[in-house]
């Protein structure tokens, strides 16, 4: 337990402590006496200033001791400590607490914890069918030539195991339920109808025609955006959500087409061939006509 009040006799030999510091680390390191601290019965640490450029704010420690009823101070220990003002690397953290999404590259792995709170198994029951069912009579009539899938990593016919594979359920982990909730936390607040372009929407997507909706419970809350045109195109979104390129929100209307030309093939009109070399029918020069049906 420290002490409140120093050794008279180690508070004192402040010149031991000086000198002890100046043969470790060197005359031009060691600056002026900064004070004393108690660290326990007869045990006194005096401090000195750092004058190292790279340990700016830091202070040789030289720790100071003597024996009971002893009038003789012994050194005990020189050590580099950091001041008040000091500068310290952060505080050293966990990698699985410094990953953060979008950390991840290609070839990187994130390994996943075997209690992971976020999975759970996806089959806890045996594999081992009940006796006498339909799926025990079925794995007893696999013969010799099925052997080779007994030795391979798919499951062996007859079992449960194979059963799931084949319906799509054969995962060792799916989300649990705390994953289920944290995945909904996640993509709601990313693109819920909270945020500001949810408030600004004209409609939620619930109702626009590029939402592709989710399968299994997330079904009721959430579905994928496909408008490409839309911030959350390709993203998970709360059907609470919304944007301005709702299906719905501006249909544009059909822009006007004209009539079409309408031909009138029973009329005959009269075409002169030469109209430069022969004049017209009215200033009494002959003239050739066409007729176009």
């Amino acid at each position: 337990m420290r002490s409140r009040t120093p050794d008279r006799l180690c508070a004192e030999a402040v010149d031991v402590a000086l000198s002890a510091a100046e043969e470790a680390f060197g005359a031009d390191a060691v600056g002026d006496h900064l004070g004393a601290v108690a660290e326990g019965e007869r045990v006194v640490t005096h401090l000195f200033e750092c004058r190292e450029p790279a340990y700016r704010g830091w202070r040789w420690a030289v720790t100071i001791t003597r024996a009971a009823r002893a009038k003789a101070v012994t050194l005990d220990e020189t050590v580099l400590l950091p001041g008040p003002e000091a500068v310290l690397a952060p505080e050293w953290v966990p990698w699985s607490e410094r990953l953060r999404p979008g950390d991840m590259g290609p070839g990187d792995l994130l390994p996943t914890e075997a209690e992971d709170l976020r999975l759970e198994p996806g089959w806890t029951g045996e594999d081992t069918p009940p006796p006498n069912s339909v799926v025990a009579e079925l794995a007893e009539t696999v013969g010799e030539d099925d052997v080779a899938l007994e030795s391979t990593d798919l499951p062996a016919v007859g079992t449960i195991g194979a059963v799931a594979l084949e319906i799509g359920m054969g995962r060792p982990r799916v989300l649990s339920r705390y994953g289920l909730h944290a995945a909904a936390d996640r993509w709601e607040e990313k693109f819920g109808p909270k945020t500001a372009m949810a408030q600004a929407a004209p409609a939620p997507c619930i109702t626009c025609g590029f939402l592709v909706p989710l399968a299994g419970s997330l079904r009721q809350a959430f579905g994928v955006c496909a408008n490409e045109f839309s911030p959350a195109d390709g993203h998970v979104v709360s059907l609470a959500y919304g944007c301005g390129g709702h299906s719905e929100a501006a249909v544009m209307p059909k822009p006007p087409r004209p009539a079409p030309p309408v031909l009138d093939e029973t009329a005959v009109e009269p075409l002169p061939l030469h109209p430069d070399r022969h004049g017209s029918v009215e200033d009494g020069g002959p003239a050739e006509e066409l007729g176009h049906s």
